[in-house]
């Protein structure tokens, strides 16, 4: 029986998958996907039996606002042992009241323990940064008193991930250190890349007020090894998040699907950000359109020169954006707060590989230039 699950009945010693390819269930409907020959041996018991199992796991969320709490409130409803990290009124009021989540699939209430001080949490088996990708060089305090000799790192980021080209087998690029999102090695010291699990999150969650999330849209979040393949800890970490009743499929190449979402977020995210406008707009004037799609062509070509695949079309990308209507970016909602823009991981990071690999990309370059200026002179300069 894979780690972490109580056997509660003797009926879960007739659930057993053959060796041969099985589907535990489909990656559209959330599933971990498919497991190859003998590996049903492995994760024998995963996914038919959780009414009758439950997870002996314990989770961190590191920056629980409103994606962290709300994966947080989920996982908590597959009894796992979650410690929010916060601060503030909001964390004040999970205290209190714990996370009250507002959602179109029904409202809940989950009662994790909180806390601003990660010495009180200690060791986990996960740690779910939600943090912005900019903040990652200066967690090591934070995230320090949660690692112990196993514990994984799920990197729920926009963008391109700082361990992108580790253990990416064959390319001339292995190995390399991407500057924009990994400044001087300084997010490699901190986050060992052998703790390291992706993650690509299609989910679109607000705090309401402190204490409240409104999940609006989406409950994907697709996890994935640096290295490829489908291990067991991703496995047991999505079996958690499925009993949450979330998705999470666990994918072989998830660089491919960081690709599909970052083709809208380098493009919709910048340019939201320089006219102030939401999704529908861009997509529904003619030069904003093309200029959208002039930029995702050129990310689908770096894509591919570092031999990844988005299963996408530019059109079918754009027009799936469209139907999310009038929705603001992350990006511009930071600049309407006066935040710092999250502009490395998401275009910076795509411009610097153009240059690694010898792609051309010059709108790209330009955005890019653009949004890094008006994030250096500020919102209302």
């Amino acid at each position: 029986m894979p780690e972490g699950f109580e056997r509660v009945s003797e009926r879960l010693e007739r659930v057993c998958l053959s060796g041969r390819d099985a589907c535990l269930e489909s990656r559209e409907a959330g599933g971990i996907g498919r497991v190859g020959p003998g590996q049903g041996q492995v994760y024998r018991i995963l996914y038919a039996i959780t009414t009758e199992a439950r997870f002996v796991m314990k989770v961190a969320v590191l920056g629980a606002g409103a994606i962290g709490a709300y994966v947080g409130a989920a996982l908590c409803r597959a009894d796992v042992e979650v410690h929010l990290i916060a601060r503030g009124p909001h964390l004040a009021a999970m205290r209190r009241d714990g996370v009250r989540v507002l959602s179109p699939r029904g409202d809940f209430t989950a009662a994790p323990q909180v806390t601003d001080d990660p010495a009180e949490v200690g060791e986990a088996d996960y740690v779910f940064l939600g943090l912005k990708a900019h903040s990652y060089a200066t967690a090591g305090p934070l995230l320090k008193p949660l690692l112990g000799a196993d514990t994984a790192v799920v990197a729920a980021q926009n963008g391109i991930p700082w361990w992108y080209f580790h253990g990416l087998k064959g390319h001339q690029l292995e190995g390399t250190r991407i500057e924009a999102v990994d400044p001087g090695g300084s997010v490699s010291e901190v986050l060992d890349v052998e703790r390291a699990i992706g993650c690509v999150v299609y989910c679109s969650t607000v705090i309401e007020r402190p204490g409240v999330i409104r999940h609006l849209e989406g409950t994907r979040f697709s996890l994935g090894e640096p290295e490829g393949g489908i291990s067991e800890r991703c496995v047991r970490l999505s079996e958690a998040m499925i009993a949450g009743g979330l998705k999470a499929p666990v994918e072989p190449n998830l660089r491919d699907d960081i690709w599909i979402k970052l083709m809208g977020n380098v493009a919709f995210n910048p340019l939201s950000a320089l006219t102030r406008a939401t999704m529908a707009q861009i997509c529904e004037h003619d030069d904003t359109r093309e200029l959208v799609a002039t930029m995702m062509t050129e990310a689908i070509e770096i894509a591919r020169a570092t031999g990844c695949e988005p299963r996408i079309s530019v059109e079918k990308r754009i027009d799936g954006a469209h139907r999310v209507g009038h929705h603001k970016t992350s990006m511009l909602q930071d600049l309407e707060a006066g935040k710092s823009l999250e502009i490395d991981a998401i275009i910076g990071a795509v411009v610097e590989l153009a240059e690694l690999t010898g792609v051309g990309a010059p709108a790209l370059k330009h955005v890019h230039a653009a949004v890094g200026l008006l994030n250096r002179i500020g919102a209302n300069a």
